[in-house]
């Protein structure tokens, strides 16, 4: 990675900081859920996106969250009319069709930037971007938290305390996918899951309460977020692959805090 001007580098900080901050908070909930590794497929279903955003130089996140809308609606479309095969199956035919249709489309020059991300084309509309949807995510996510969680722990007590299951459900997923289409701009579409998971299960070994968890997952997916572009900086290596590395680094020195 080249290095980058102030003001560029502001920017990327800015954007990874508030971005890398929400992934961690979602994935505290993720985790909870045993849902941790749902943001890795739907960053494969962003492919397509991010390859015709590359190659007609319109904002990714948009071409992303279009693909994953629609990749979804089509997983949703197959489960009402797939017959006898299961869910699992018919996932599997949208991931790989999708992943092979955005290999066809993207242009070879620009599949690093696709995979593991650019924090060096951040605009300030990017960084006004993610610093809005983090924040109106954190609030709604803060306030679905727990009944979220009950949802998770068991259905049927959810239900029984008036917890409207779809309502709730439907909120979440469409948080995932709006934070997916975020991080495919600063780790690419490997990598979105590990951005998610990683920091809160740091903090998971750091936390002693539900608030304690979740706010650390927030703090340790902004701080790797902008660790790993600081690093990037330094060494011109690529930032998506130093975030999750540093965030790594992050979750084996959690690992001294863990309770036996």
């Amino acid at each position: 990675m080249p290095d980058m001007p102030l003001s560029q580098l502001s920017l990327s900080l800015v954007t990874a900081f508030f971005i890398g901050g929400i992934a961690g908070f979602l994935g505290s909930l993720m985790i909870t859920r045993r849902m941790a590794l749902v943001s890795g497929p739907l960053g494969h279903l962003a492919l397509p996106g991010v390859a015709l955003g590359l190659v007609y130089s319109f904002d990714i996140f948009w071409g992303a969250l279009a693909t994953i809308a629609i990749g979804s609606f089509f997983i949703w479309l197959l489960t009402l009319r797939g017959g006898r095969l299961p869910v699992e199956a018919l996932t599997a035919v949208v991931f790989s069709s999708t992943v092979a249709l955005g290999f066809l489309i993207l242009p070879i020059e620009e599949a690093e930037r696709a995979l593991i991300g650019d924090i060096t084309t951040v605009t300030p509309f990017d960084a006004l971007l993610a610093i809005v949807l983090s924040i109106v995510l954190f609030i709604i996510i803060r306030r679905i938290y727990l009944r979220s969680v009950l949802l998770g722990i068991s259905t049927e007590l959810a239900l029984s305390r008036g917890i409207n299951a779809r309502k709730y459900n439907f909120i979440f997923l469409v948080g995932i996918a709006l934070v997916v289409a975020m991080e495919v701009k600063i780790v690419g579409i490997l990598l979105t899951a590990a951005l998610m998971a990683i920091p809160a299960a740091a903090a998971s070994n750091f936390s002693r309460s539900m608030t304690q968890y979740r706010n650390l997952g927030l703090l340790f997916g902004g701080a790797s977020a902008v660790m790993g572009v600081c690093i990037a900086e330094a060494t011109g290596l690529a930032a998506g692959p130093l975030i999750i590395l540093t965030g790594t680094v992050l979750f084996l020195a959690s690992l001294l805090f863990a309770e036996r």
